[in-house]
């Protein structure tokens, strides 16, 4: 039996809420959790299967819908929904730039939403078969989240330039120290910045393409070079301690030359 579509509901009005559950439970869905704040929201949010959130804007506490909207996004991707009754040009300007999947007008009718749903996940499945998001994360939700651009980078002999905000940054490849995946992204780590990627863990590897750069885990590429030490379980850089995965270790110990 395939399992069901996990939808988490922020919403302020604990009726409200607790219908829709009812409604989309009905309907086939199951329902990851329900908060009405973003304390409670990002707990829900970090510890449970979320495949879709549905947000109010008007919720309680400091943080209003848009804001804990943007703020779980920066924990992983899902398709965005929101269900509001704020549809004022202000609002809308700033929900914008937390490239929700639908917008959805109080009262909503259920065929409405099912709809919305399931064009939602299509649409974000779609996306990350083809190697991009379309629902961007914002760093701030703020006008100035237009800077917020796809991640581009070449290779220029022994250098990578990253496009961060506009900017390309450079960096040697011997500063690598290293990668690790984050939801869809991958997260290089330098000696003194790290980038967020827009590609698989598997893809930034091939793409730099830096011999010393190795996978040793579903989740983390080290830099050879930066290697403290290392048995048949850990690996160590630092102060940080990466496990070294069953499936890569030989090839991560073909890289050396044992006398």
């Amino acid at each position: 039996m395939p399992e069901l579509i996990q939808i988490m509901i922020v919403e302020d009005e604990s009726i409200v809420a607790a219908d829709l559950a009812e409604e989309l439970e009905a309907d086939g869905y199951g329902i990851a959790g329900i908060a009405d704040n973003y304390e409670e929201a990002l707990q829900l949010f970090t510890d449970r299967r979320v495949d879709v959130l549905l947000m109010d804007i008007n919720i309680r506490g400091n943080k209003d819908g848009i804001t804990t909207a943007a703020e779980l996004m920066k924990v992983k991707r899902v398709p965005l929904i929101y269900l509001t009754a704020f549809t004022d040009p202000v609002t809308i300007e700033r929900v914008k730039y937390t490239h929700p999947s639908a917008f959805l007008i109080k009262p909503c009718h259920l065929e409405s939403l099912r709809i919305a749903i399931d064009l939602a996940l299509h649409n974000f499945a779609e996306a990350r078969l083809a190697g991009m998001e379309k629902e961007l994360p914002p760093t701030e939700v703020t006008p100035e989240d237009k800077q917020l651009d796809k991640t581009i980078f070449f290779q220029l002999g022994d250098y990578f330039f990253v496009k961060q905000n506009f900017k390309f940054i450079k960096f040697g490849l011997p500063e690598i120290v290293f990668a690790e995946t984050d939801s869809n992204y991958a997260v290089l780590h330098t000696r003194t910045q790290k980038f967020i990627v827009r590609l698989s863990l598997a893809a930034l590897v091939e793409r730099i393409n830096y011999p010393q750069f190795v996978r040793i885990h579903r989740s983390y590429a080290v830099n050879l070079n930066e290697i403290d030490y290392f048995d048949e379980e850990l690996v160590k850089i630092g102060s940080r301690t990466f496990p070294l995965g069953r499936n890569y270790r030989q090839g991560f110990i073909d890289k050396f030359n044992p006398r």
